[in-house]
């Protein structure tokens, strides 16, 4: 036999402390079960599938906390959410019910089956289909409201496929109705002539104007020779020249550029720049004047103070601090 010593815990005594725990919390309702209490689910619903609550079954629809039964009309089904009705195909909403959508004769449900449209070969006119009226020379179209178009080689007038007249020298276009000229003809009323290249011309990419040879230019309906000056060469169109490097134009001419001493050709070869520690004064290069604590800036025509001096005129003074 045991004997338990007085002040000593015996075995269970780990369970004192949980039992004071159980007691406080059967006394006190948590959070949750107070709203389940104030809140209860009506019928026909469920909870919802994510979050707290609940939702109204389908063909239900919530009412001031209650689920009530979606009335469904005749020729009615209930919608994708479940909670109100739409028409069936061919009818249509009228005053909360269903009513038959009435197709005419050669007339069919659209793809929504709510209305109509006609058949091919008929178009609508009110509530009717009335069928199109086809001229000779034309055939059906869906995409012309008239309901038709006319053939290659004929055009609408008033409500009849005309020919279309093509003169000599001419052709049909590739819509059909209408023309154009053949390669070396331009169009001159409804008729086509000839296009008049002059000596050392030729007809351009379009077939209807003339433009002149490499080293000719335009003159009124002639081609002209080109003149070029000396210092000169044609430039990439052939049809107007250019200066050569080193040389500038000059109206109809070509003046040599005068590069003064300490200075040099410029990349355009029309001009001329300073060489570095030399800017532009007048027609020469004259040298950079650099004071004390100074030195050329990154261009070379210009200069900068040293670090721990600033510009003060044309002298750098020493910072202060």
């Amino acid at each position: 036999m045991t004997t338990q010593l007085p002040g000593r815990a015996g075995p269970h005594r780990w369970l004192v402390p949980w039992v004071f725990v159980v007691l406080i919390l059967a006394s006190v309702p948590t959070g949750v079960a107070a709203r389940a209490d104030a809140v209860e689910a009506p019928r026909n619903s469920h909870a919802r599938g994510f979050g707290e609550g609940w939702e109204c079954d389908r063909g239900y629809r919530s009412v001031d906390q209650a689920c009530v039964a979606v009335r469904v009309p005749t020729n009615a089904q209930l919608d994708p959410s479940g909670t109100g009705w739409e028409c069936i195909r061919g009818y249509r909403e009228a005053k909360e019910a269903c009513t038959a959508v009435e197709v005419p004769p050669h007339g069919f449900l659209n793809s929504r089956g709510r209305d109509w449209d006609c058949e091919r070969g008929y178009t609508q006119v009110d509530r009717a289909c009335v069928a199109i009226r086809l001229p000779a020379h034309a055939y059906l179209a869906d995409s012309s409201g008239r309901g038709w178009e006319c053939d290659r080689g004929f055009r609408i007038v008033n409500d009849t496929c005309a020919a279309v007249e093509v003169p000599p020298h001419a052709f049909l276009d590739s819509g059909g109705r209408d023309w154009d000229c053949d390669r070396g003809f331009q169009k001159a009323g409804r008729s086509c002539a000839a296009v008049e290249v002059p000596a050392n011309g030729y007809l351009d990419a379009s077939g209807d104007r003339w433009e002149c040879d490499r080293g000719f230019r335009k003159s009124g309906t002639a081609c002209v020779t080109l003149r070029i000056p000396e210092g000169a060469y044609l430039d990439s169109s052939g049809r107007d020249w250019e200066c050569n490097r080193g040389y500038r134009r000059n109206e109809d001419s070509c003046l040599p550029v005068a590069v003064p001493a300490n200075g040099y050709l410029a990349s355009s070869g029309r001009d001329w720049e300073c060489a570095r520690g030399f800017k532009r004064h007048g027609g020469a290069c004259i040298a950079v004047p650099l004071p004390a604590n100074a030195h050329l800036g990154y261009s070379g025509n210009d200069w900068s103070c040293d670090a721990g001096y600033r510009r003060q005129g044309e002298t750098c003074a020493p910072n202060v601090r």
